[in-house]
């Protein structure tokens, strides 16, 4: 079989255009013992491709030139050399790319039960960003009821579900999001207790409005301008997790946070991986299968149709047009 693949042909310089990609046709590999050849239905945007596309190292070296993006795909098993994983059926992997086909060992594959949610979900709430929601805030910045949780990008994949799971836990919920729609979007309908457009003139003014006593946690999906507006409200203890930095990922000028304010605030600051800490996945799968069969969670996707259709996806969601989890449906 041909497997479509959108491949990087050059490296991006601030946001990425379409011509730093481009589209080819390979066959699939044969499979061996233990993998699976899955047929993507379902690709999850990733706002972490744009940051392994640089040249500079992160948290894993720089993708190569003519290699397929990073990106989550929920698909059906076509082929299997696995006893565990049968052809016919679904499956999420967490790294299957920018491509119709992918080959994974068949213990990298998360099975998805059709009974509980509908594919497009396992790459939204019950797959990579409600896991990296969770880990973040309950692992990480340790939420606990009554406290104030700041999020930022709180219409996003993760973002918005890192902010209904802090309403679950029992705190307060600030979502911060770009534009009004966005920002009434987080109060009316993910249930936030109040939401701040930082495009606004008067953004950092409702800042201190919305938060008089100061935040205990910050959830960090942007980095920039919207993180330094945060220090000076950050309470003694307080807790900066720091998921992600979307607005400096097309940046080649790096801004820093006040460090000053770490020392005085005696804040912990840490960033996480999710691949670090799969030991509390059972947990996370306990907790948001409750919750979004109980109707706790809304979930709310940007679909897009085709493999065409992946790069202004992914553009768009880098820029900040699109609302809740970018998908592309195969």
């Amino acid at each position: 079989m041909l497997n479509q693949q959108i491949v990087l042909a050059s490296r991006p310089h601030g946001m990425p255009r379409p011509e730093n990609f481009r589209l080819i046709e390979t066959p699939t590999p044969e499979l061996e013992d233990g993998q699976v050849l899955i047929q993507h239905n379902w690709l999850g945007m990733a706002p972490a491709a744009r940051l392994r596309m640089s040249e500079v190292a992160s948290y894993r070296e720089p993708m190569a030139i003519g290699e397929v993006p990073y990106g989550q795909a929920v698909g059906v098993v076509a082929e299997s050399r696995s006893q565990a994983i049968r052809v016919g059926e679904t499956v999420m992997y967490t790294s299957g790319g920018w491509q119709e086909y992918s080959v994974a060992a068949a213990h990298e594959l998360i099975k998805v039960d059709p009974d509980l949610a509908p594919p497009s979900a396992w790459l939204g709430p019950l797959g990579t960003s409600g896991f990296t929601a969770y880990l973040g805030l309950i692992e990480i910045g340790q939420a606990r009821s009554g406290e104030t949780v700041v999020v930022s990008a709180a219409s996003g994949g993760v973002g918005s579900m890192a902010g209904q799971i802090a309403r679950e836990l029992g705190c307060r919920v600030v979502g911060i999001a770009g534009g009004e729609q966005k920002r009434q979007h987080l109060t009316d309908t993910l249930g936030f207790d109040a939401g701040i457009d930082y495009k606004a003139a008067d953004f950092r003014d409702m800042l201190q409005q919305v938060c008089p006593e100061g935040v205990d946690v910050y959830f960090d999906n942007v980095g920039g301008d919207v993180r330094d507006a945060l220090w000076p409200h950050m309470k003694v203890g307080g807790r900066v997790v720091v998921c992600g930095l979307i607005s400096e990922y097309n940046d080649e000028r790096k801004p820093g946070p006040g460090w000053m304010s770490i020392l005085n605030k005696r804040l912990t600051v840490r960033g996480f991986i999710t691949g670090d800490h799969l030991d509390i996945r059972s947990n996370f799968e306990r907790d948001m299968s409750a919750w979004y069969r109980n109707g706790k969670i809304n979930v709310l996707e940007d679909v897009r149709e085709g493999l065409d259709a992946v790069i202004p996806a992914f553009i768009d969601m880098l820029s900040g047009r699109s609302l809740g989890k970018t998908l592309v449906r195969l």
